[in-house]
């Protein structure tokens, strides 16, 4: 079976040669004041060639491979369900739940996300299509291809256009100015992981930009209204009819339900985390793709993606996010493909002098929470030195600091 590609380039990173290099990362010394515009080009064309190596030769075993991966979640709901039937019993709720879990894991991360990312629309398969696949998830399909697909993977760490990059509730940079309402955003991220679906949902529909014009806006009321007619499904199928069909085990099902909720949330939210928060990571200006070329544009997502190394089962639970840099480069790209590709592009790390960020899933995890609590602390500032400003100086005295440390960096 040989891959027909159908695919639409994106023009904006089609440019050629540039007399300048766009891509400025905030506040940091540069990590690429060593390359030449002609030498990112350099860099496309390898990228480029790489790229193409993989898509003209994908075939029978990938059709073949998420179709076993489709075929195994199912299974896993299934089994997962029918074993809840008898979840007054311990064992049985224990083996339901997890097994819940991990078919709910991977139906968000190695199905749906790569089937909406299109990564399998070469097959023409109209049951395996970014067009037509939904996911059990309360975010509809198409809300999440605007707001991921095109928002997202457009503007990759770019501070003010990718509200991937916290989600907008969050301060992801040094640049950004301080304010006291930052202090509490670990608290809120843990709520965010918590309510993960939902928050993505609300953060799709741009809720909080939207909610005051609302009632003058008719078009998105009836997005609006898709949302909540998805919940509604969601909340149904999980919090009412699998409860409801397990008899006198409604309670205990309706708990596995919701821990198997909050399991996929608190993963998917710690996998995308590694991928975009971890230390040695790069953001980048608004300016930064103003007349950026290809080259420039792969740079970026070079510099603003991370990896988790790990085994073959934990790849396919994360999605293959776990080989995010090079799901930045090609996000249409197969994710089984991404660990086969892996060794060239650290290769392309090594040979043109830039950091490939990758670590194990502990590791990555922590780092992405150290940067959210030193984030939420004025610039240059510990949790020790902030807790001694507010007991002698109040809020005044933090504000102060904020200020102080911010033009220092700046400048």
């Amino acid at each position: 079976m040989t891959a027909t590609l159908e695919r639409t380039t994106d023009a904006r990173i089609t440019g050629g040669m540039s007399d300048v290099i766009h891509t400025h990362v905030n506040l940091t010394e540069s990590p690429i004041s060593h390359l030449t515009p002609e030498r990112i080009e350099e860099l496309g064309r390898e990228l480029d060639g790489i790229r193409a190596s993989v898509m003209d030769s994908l075939g029978e075993a990938d059709a073949r491979y998420i179709r076993r991966v489709i075929k195994a979640q199912r299974y896993l709901e299934i089994g997962g369900r029918a074993a809840l039937f008898f979840s007054g019993n311990p064992i049985a709720w224990v083996a339901g739940t997890a097994a819940l879990s991990a078919s709910k894991i991977l139906d968000n991360m190695e199905v749906g996300h790569n089937i909406i990312h299109g990564q399998w629309d070469w097959m023409r398969d109209p049951s395996i299509h970014s067009s037509t696949w939904e996911w059990d998830n309360v975010t509809p399909a198409d809300h999440w291809k605007s707001s991921h697909n095109q928002v997202h993977h457009t503007y990759t760490n770019v501070v003010g256009h990718d509200n991937d990059l916290g989600y907008g509730i969050m301060r992801v940079d040094d640049a950004q100015k301080w304010y006291p309402g930052y202090l509490i955003q670990p608290i809120t991220q843990f709520i965010n992981a918590t309510l993960f679906e939902y928050g993505i949902a609300a953060y799709d529909l741009e809720l909080g930009k939207n909610w005051k014009t609302r009632k003058d806006n008719p078009e998105w009321m009836f997005e609006a209204k898709k949302v909540v007619n998805k919940i509604k499904k969601q909340a149904g199928k999980d919090y009412l009819l699998f409860p409801l069909l397990s008899g006198p085990n409604f309670l205990s099902t309706l708990g596995a339900n919701v821990v198997a909720n909050l399991v996929r949330n608190y993963w998917t939210h710690s996998v995308i985390m590694c991928g975009h928060f971890p230390a040695g990571v790069k953001t980048f200006t608004k300016n930064s793709i103003d007349g950026e070329t290809r080259g420039e544009w792969y740079l970026r997502q070079m510099l603003g993606s991370a990896n988790i190394t790990g085994s073959t089962p934990m790849h396919i639970a994360t999605g293959h996010l776990s080989y995010q840099i090079e799901h930045h480069l090609f996000p249409d790209m197969p994710s089984r493909r991404y660990p086969e590709i892996a060794p060239r592009i650290q290769a392309l790390f090594a040979e043109y002098g830039l950091e490939y960020v990758s670590g194990s899933l502990p590791k990555q995890v922590g780092s992405a929470w150290s940067e959210i609590i030193r984030l939420s602390l004025p610039n240059d500032t510990s949790l020790r030195q902030t807790i001694g400003i507010l007991r002698t100086s109040g809020m005044k005295g933090l504000k102060a600091r904020a200020r102080a440390t911010r033009f220092q960096l700046a400048a």
